[in-house]
Order: C-alpha cells, then sequence, then structure tokens
C-alpha cells in the first residue's frame, strides 16, 4: 500500500500511467471491445484489467492521478454510437461528466465512430478493460501535463 493512492490502482495501471508522456493516450475499454487485439498493437501489449468497474469508475481512478490534456484538439473521446453520432448514451454523459470536472478549462472533450475509434484506440499507450454493459462504452484519454 502507499499512501495517498486509491487501493484500487493496479500495479499494472500505476505502471502504465506513471510510464505514459504527454500526448499519450489510454483506452477505457467496455466489455464487448475488442481489449486484447487492440492491446496487442499497443505500447502496453496486454490489456489491463479492472473487472469490478465500469467505465465511469474507471474513468474516475485513473483521473485521480492522470492529468488530461489542454493543448491538443482533444482531451478525451467517446466511442459514437452507431447511426446516431451527435446522440449521447447514459456512459456518455456519465463518463463526461467526470472528465468535466478534471479537464483543464478549455480542453475539449469530443467523439469518434465506431471504425475510426477501434484505429485510433491501436495507436495507445495501453487499453484499460472494464466490465462496462452499456454500448459504445469506450472511451480515450489523452494525458496532459502538469505545471
Amino acid at each position: 500500500m502507499l499512501k495517498g493512492i486509491d487501493a484500487r490502482v493496479t500495479p499494472d495501471l500505476m505502471d502504465a500511467l506513471m510510464r505514459m508522456g504527454h500526448g499519450d493516450e489510454i483506452v477505457i475499454a467496455d466489455a464487448n471491445f475488442p481489449a486484447h487485439a487492440t492491446a496487442a498493437h499497443c505500447h502496453v501489449s496486454e490489456p489491463i484489467h479492472l473487472p469490478a468497474m465500469d467505465a465511469v469508475e474507471a474513468a474516475e481512478l485513473i483521473c485521480t492521478l492522470l492529468p488530461l490534456e489542454a493543448f491538443f484538439d482533444y482531451c478525451a473521446l467517446r466511442m459514437q454510437i452507431d447511426g446516431a453520432p451527435d446522440e449521447m448514451g447514459e456512459v456518455h454523459t456519465q463518463v463526461f461528466a467526470v472528465l468535466e470536472r478534471e479537464k483543464p478549462e478549455d480542453a475539449v472533450l469530443s467523439s469518434l465512430e465506431r471504425q475510426d475509434f477501434y484505429a485510433q484506440a491501436k495507436q495507445a499507450f495501453a487499453v484499460v478493460a472494464t466490465n462496462e454493459a452499456r454500448p459504445f462504452g469506450c472511451f480515450i484519454l489523452r494525458k496532459g501535463v502538469i505545471f
């Protein structure tokens, strides 16, 4: 145990977050996301498992340690709902509420079409696999800096 670190932060998650640099991205994947196949393309080639958490809990936990990007087109992306790109599902609304509290003032929350999201996720530093059961409950967080 370490002081001030949430006990739910696994060693694998801590390792990935500490090794990420400015601009690196981490995926929060729902239960249907191809976490293993996607992670095979990432710097961390195995998914980081948080099996007792949904996407909201994972975002809250990660944001206790990860500063979100302020100097890029976005600080976070959500997977769009097929055929309804502007529609926000319940999981999107809940995770974006967490990210709104955590992001720098001018940082942008955005979205990607599902196939584009999969392609972007393959460029991520790591994939965090959750038990999120709500459809399209996938997000990409971009690491910022601390001044």
